[in-house]
C-alpha cells in the first residue's frame, strides 16, 4: 500500500465514549447552504425552481471559483451555477434536463435525449468537461466541455448505443463491457474513467477517455469478467466483491471505492490493471468476509459504517459520507478496521441521528449526507434528507 501516514490526533474527546476526534469541516457550520433553508419549519414545499432540490445525490465545484453543477437527482435535473455560489439560496443560472426552472419529471416527462436525465447522481470534471452518472437511464453522459447554458445537449453516451434508449443492460438479462445497470457514481482521473455500475455490482474502468457512444469497458472490479453481475461475486463478500458500489476516488495514487451495500469503503494498492483485482484495505469493517451495517450494532462506533454512499480525498485524508448514520467520517491512518479520527455531523461516533436529534436542520447537521466532493479547502455537501448542498470548509486544523 502507497504512502501509509499514520496520525495521532490532538482533538476533542468524545463526550460519551472518551475516543478524541477532530472536526473535520469547520465547527462553525457550512458558509453557503443551497436549497432547503434553515427553518423553524419542518417540511418545505419541494416544487421545483431555482433556489430549491429534491434529495441532491451528486455535486461538482468546477474549480475554487469556477462554475458549481449539482444533480438535482429527485426533480431530474442538473442545476448549474456560473461562478461558486457566495450566498444562501442562491438561485442557479442554468437547468439541463427540463425545459425551465419550474418543472421535473423522468426525462422531462419525454422520451430521453442528449440534454435529459432520470435520477442523476454522480458528477464529476471529466477533462475539460463533465460526466454524470445518469441512474435510471442506465447510463452516463458526458459533456466535452462543462456546459455554460441550460440544455446543452451530452456529446457521448455510455453504457446504451445512442441517446434515446434507456433500458437496463440493454434490454437483456445478462450485462456486458457496454452496458449498465443503475450507474450511481463517476470518476475521471489521469485520462482512466471509472464508473461504479452499481445495479451490476461492478465498478468499470475505460484506460482512455471514451471517444465513440457506447464504447466498451476495459477492465471490470467486483466481477471475475465483464459478463457477470451477481452480488458479491454470486458467493461470500470477498476483497474481490461488491454489492452496492457507489462513489469512486483516489487517495495516495490508491483507488477507493465505496460499497454502500457492503458498508465498507474498498482500498486498492495503486489503481488495479486487471480484471477482479482484489483490494488491500477495508475500513468500516474488521475484514473482508464481515458487511453487517454498524457492524450489526445498532449504535455506530468510530470504525463501523451504514450504508456510505460518498467517499472523497482532502490531502492526506479520506473522507466518507456515512450516510445512514448522518456524519461524515475521516481517516488518515489506514488500516482494516482501524478507527476514523475525524467526525462532522455528529456530537460523538455512537450517535446516527438525523440532524443531530431528529430535528430541524442547522448549518452544521446532516441527514443522509449522500455525496461528497472537495475541491480547495471547501466540501460540496450533498446533503439529500435536508434536501440542500452545502458548501463547507474543511476544518484548518487538519
Amino acid at each position: 500500500m502507497k504512502n501509509i501516514i499514520s496520525f495521532s490526533p490532538t482533538s476533542t474527546p468524545n463526550n460519551n465514549t472518551g475516543e478524541s476526534f477532530l472536526d473535520l469541516l469547520s465547527p462553525s457550520g457550512a458558509e453557503v447552504i443551497l436549497g432547503q433553508q434553515p427553518t423553524d419549519i419542518l417540511a418545505v414545499p419541494l416544487q421545483p425552481s431555482a433556489t430549491t432540490m429534491f434529495g441532491p445525490r451528486g455535486a461538482c465545484l468546477v474549480s475554487e471559483t469556477g462554475a458549481l453543477w449539482v444533480a438535482d437527482t429527485g426533480h431530474h435535473r442538473l442545476l448549474g451555477w456560473r461562478k461558486r455560489p457566495e450566498r444562501d439560496g442562491q438561485p442557479a443560472d442554468w437547468v439541463i434536463g427540463q425545459p425551465d426552472f419550474q418543472q421535473e419529471g423522468q426525462n422531462a416527462k419525454g422520451t430521453p435525449g442528449a440534454a435529459t436525465v432520470s435520477v442523476p447522481t454522480g458528477i464529476c470534471v471529466c477533462g475539460k468537461g463533465l460526466a454524470v452518472a445518469d441512474a435510471w437511464n442506465h447510463r452516463v453522459l458526458i459533456w466535452k466541455e462543462v456546459p455554460e447554458d441550460s440544455n446543452v445537449a451530452g456529446d457521448l453516451v455510455l453504457g446504451q448505443a445512442d441517446f434515446s434508449h434507456n433500458q437496463p443492460n440493454r434490454g437483456y438479462l445478462e450485462t456486458s463491457a457496454d452496458r449498465m445497470h443503475w450507474p450511481y457514481g463517476v470518476l475521471y482521473h489521469q485520462g482512466k474513467l471509472f464508473v461504479a455500475d452499481t445495479g451490476n455490482r461492478r465498478v468499470l474502468v475505460w484506460n482512455q477517455l471514451p471517444e465513440e457512444n457506447g464504447q466498451p469497458a476495459d477492465l471490470v472490479l467486483g466481477q471475475s469478467n465483464l459478463n457477470l453481475r451477481d452480488e458479491n461475486g454470486g458467493g461470500t463478500p470477498t476483497a474481490s466483491s461488491m454489492r452496492w458500489p457507489h462513489a469512486i476516488a483516489i487517495w495516495q495514487d490508491n483507488l477507493i471505492v465505496a460499497d454502500a451495500g457492503n458498508n465498507r469503503i474498498m482500498i486498492w494498492d495503486g489503481i488495479p490493471t486487471e480484471n477482479h483485482t482484489p483490494c488491500q484495505i477495508v475500513l468500516g469493517q474488521p475484514n473482508f468476509s464481515d458487511v453487517e451495517l454498524n457492524q450489526s450494532n445498532y449504535f455506530p462506533s468510530s470504525k463501523s459504517l451504514s450504508m456510505p454512499y460518498g467517499v472523497a480525498v482532502y490531502q492526506d485524508w479520506i473522507v466518507v459520507a456515512d450516510s445512514a448514520n448522518s456524519r461524515l467520517l475521516g481517516w488518515r491512518d489506514v488500516s482494516t478496521g482501524t478507527v476514523a479520527q475525524a467526525l462532522t455531523g455528529q456530537t460523538q461516533f455512537n450517535s446516527k441521528s438525523e440532524n443531530r436529534s431528529y430535528g430541524k436542520a442547522t448549518r452544521n447537521s446532516l441527514c443522509w449526507s449522500y455525496g461528497i466532493q472537495i475541491c480547495g479547502d471547501t466540501a460540496i455537501v450533498a446533503d439529500s434528507g435536508n434536501n440542500r448542498v452545502l458548501l463547507w470548509s474543511l476544518n484548518s486544523s487538519l
